[in-house]
């Protein structure tokens, strides 16, 4: 089995990509995912930069997370650039509630879960824990 990310005493740190226009919801995420133990290792403030920043650190980015609703380019579109890039990409979109829809396209795209807002800590370390298996 590989193990992900960088080796610290012996522990594996999980690299994560955080793609949100929102300032606050990133370091939201961030402030959860560091405090058990993730490594964020870039943040990126629409679509366009997040699939830049992925390819840019590929392959040292275990984990995207990516808002659906972004400026310049939205979630959706780029999960379809990182997936055309990386078809193992591990992505879990992030959304507001009502975006029904747009999840499940996101999901058939290949995202691996989905988180709503507002976020929910417990929910946020499952969904992504869940992610990565």
């Amino acid at each position: 089995m590989v193990k992900i990310g960088q080796s610290e005493g012996g522990r594996f740190k999980v690299r994560v990509l955080v793609v949100d226009d929102s300032m606050f919801v990133a370091k939201q995420i961030g402030q959860i995912l560091t405090s058990e133990g993730y490594e964020i290792v870039a943040t990126a403030g629409d679509g366009k930069e997040g699939v830049e920043k992925y390819k840019e650190l590929y392959p040292n980015v275990d984990l995207v997370t990516m808002d659906i609703t972004m400026p310049r380019m939205d979630g959706i579109s780029a999960l379809e650039q990182i997936m055309a890039f990386d078809k193992n990409a591990k992505v879990v979109m992030i959304s507001a509630l009502g975006k029904e829809e747009l999840v499940k396209k996101s999901l058939l795209i290949g995202a691996k879960n989905y988180i709503v807002k507002p976020l929910d800590r417990k929910k946020v370390l499952e969904r992504i824990s869940s992610a990565l298996k």
